[in-house]
């Protein structure tokens, strides 16, 4: 199965026109569909002056016609994480085009109607072919262009369908992460599509569409920590239990409450998968019932411990020559089963005033606080003539809010501050503090060094709330129009390459407004019926309808327009009697 890829085309020609390729929005796309598609991509890319190409594209099942197609036009691709002004202004440099999604400015090439033809024969691709250019995210510091060969690609997706494809069966493949980034797509397309899975062409970014989707039919849920932190227990995850046949992790460390907590919803421990876009799969664990933090390397990856140092090597044929290869990720040998453990980050080590400073230590420090849930320190960008220093990105405890809110910011900023005194050196103290509601989280579920200094340079000002237009109103409800700011506050981190309105402040907003038109308890008690059917995005308007029952003590609200229901639930205030 390693030379999969470069015969891809002639599998999937093999397989029958009818064959469900994959699903969306519930109707199945099958195979025939899917080869036009790749011919389309092809004949497009074929009249194309120049090798390299930018494609972004949501939809996992167009972007795979549009990255076999690009192949078989002997294109090498681009992949970048989002679609950002810096991002795509990088790309420019680098690439001949944009196929896609990318915004008006770039240029983005799609196939048309003249473009679509037969299904034909294709030879196969040379597996020295270089295939991509894979961005990574930065979490660290600043993206990096990273080549693969088709047979490193290769190799992976062989190496994944030999260990865990046999239980796995014939099950969809659903996920919340991007194919934009390595993870995503060795895993939700590349793999699914060699051994004859079906995908799903969109993420699932609600919990509540997700477990809906999990209990659909067997299927494989491909996530980050980031996503799996958030599965709230409230909902029925019990068709999940039935149809998940497995659960995979990567991106960053999953707590092993997250772990065993998911096991408790889904049915399956997740298994985490260790790696980077610059290494391929390193290793694998699975904890079941124990304790155990060590890892497992993947067949045909070995590793050793630098010497002198407590860096790990690795060599394997996921990379792009078969040197070892030293990573940023401390480590250790475990036992004599080979296992080794990871002892955090190598690389977050900085130099300021020619002082080493340990991003980690500092982190560590504040998050010992009751007052701090996350914490993440970075480098600010250097500015000529002035000192270089950290700034915090802080997430608080609801201890912590509450001080915030009675304090004020800068007796926080001194309280946290405080910490560091006498364990640190004082020009390691953070000079930019900024509180979040949460960590801003990209496709992948990876919160990036630019995402977070992207945040020091927003304005304070932005609007906290759209533009209210009463349309009617009586003693019992009242309807407005609700026109949503592009520049509100709220779309920060939620989600980076998408903004959407969070479902938390669609709630707040409407206990608010009720508050102004109805008399209402204090204190809140529950939500019955919540429901999120279609997403708020920027600038959309709106209508907002708010129901008042003063004997029951609730507050329904429905956000609708055009597209249909957005949202809607039933708030329930404690009685008077209650409030004690």
């Amino acid at each position: 199965m390693s030379d999969t890829l470069e015969n891809l085309y002639a599998i999937l020609t093999k397989r029958p026109a009818d064959c469900v390729i994959g699903w969306r929005r519930g109707v199945a796309v099958h195979n025939q569909q899917f080869l036009l598609r790749i011919s389309a991509w092809r004949n497009l890319l074929q009249r194309c002056a120049g090798g390299n190409f930018a494609l972004y594209l949501d939809d996992s099942i167009e972007f795979s016609a549009a990255l076999i197609g690009a192949w078989h036009a002997g294109k090498t691709v681009w992949l970048t994480a989002d679609t950002l002004e810096a991002s795509n202004q990088a790309l420019k440099d680098s690439v001949d085009g944009f196929l896609g999604e990318f915004p008006p400015d770039c240029a983005p090439l799609q196939p048309t109607v003249e473009d679509g033809g037969q299904v034909g024969t294709l030879t196969a691709l040379d597996r020295n072919f270089p295939a991509l250019v894979v961005h990574t995210s930065g979490t660290t510091g600043a993206a990096q262009a990273i080549p693969k060969r088709l047979s490193q690609l290769s190799c992976e997706v062989a190496t994944l369908e030999a260990l865990f494809g046999p239980s796995l069966g014939d099950a969809d493949i659903i996920a919340t992460v991007s194919q934009q980034h390595i993870y995503g797509l060795l895993f939700r397309v590349l793999w699914p599509l060699t051994a004859g899975r079906a995908m799903h062409a969109h993420s699932q970014n609600f919990p509540e569409e997700l477990a809906q989707v999990l209990a659909l039919r067997s299927c494989v849920l491909i996530a980050s920590p980031a996503h799996l932190k958030r599965l709230p227990e409230h909902l029925d995850w019990r068709g999940a239990v039935a149809c998940v046949r497995a659960v995979f992790s990567s991106g960053g460390p999953l707590p092993l409450d997250v772990t065993h907590a998911t096991g408790k919803l889904l049915g399956q421990v997740p298994i985490e998968v260790f790696g980077s876009s610059e290494t391929g799969g390193i290793a694998w664990r699975q904890r079941t019932t124990t304790t155990d933090e060590s890892w497992l390397a993947l067949p045909q990856v070995e590793w050793r411990i630098a010497e002198g140092e407590d860096l790990l090597e690795v060599r394997s044929p996921h990379l792009a020559d078969a040197e070892w290869l030293r990573v940023a990720d401390r480590a250790q040998a475990h036992d004599d089963a080979g296992r080794f453990l990871l002892n955090g980050r190598g690389d977050h080590i900085v130099k300021i005033e020619e002082k080493r400073i340990s991003l980690d230590a500092i982190e560590a420090l504040l998050a010992a606080s009751p007052l701090v849930d996350t914490v993440r320190i970075v480098m600010c960008d250097e500015v000529p003539g002035q000192r270089q220093q950290l700034a915090a990105f802080v997430t608080l405890t609801a201890q912590g809010k509450q001080q915030l809110a009675d304090a004020g910011k800068l007796k926080l900023n001194q309280t946290l501050r405080a910490l560091l005194i006498g364990m640190v050196e004082p020009v390691a103290y953070p000079r930019r503090w900024r509180y979040l509601e949460q960590m801003p989280v990209n496709a992948q579920g990876k919160t990036t060094r630019a995402m977070l200094l992207s945040v020091l340079s927003l304005p304070d000002n932005r609007p906290r709330e759209p533009q209210w237009r009463v349309i009617e109103s009586n003693d019992a409800s009242v309807k407005l129009e609700v026109s949503i700011p592009v520049d509100l506050y709220y779309f920060d981190g939620h989600f980076p390459d998408a903004p959407i309105l969070p479902g938390v402040v669609q709630v707040d907003w409407a206990i608010a407004i009720g508050r102004r038109y109805f008399v209402l308890p204090r204190h809140f008690r529950t939500i019955n019926a919540l429901k999120f059917q279609h997403v708020i995005q920027p600038g959309n308007v709106v209508t907002l309808e708010l129901t008042h029952d003063s004997e029951k003590n609730t507050l329904g609200f429905r956000y609708l327009s055009a597209l249909g229901q957005h949202a809607s639930g039933r708030i329930v205030f404690a009685a008077a009697h209650s409030q004690e």
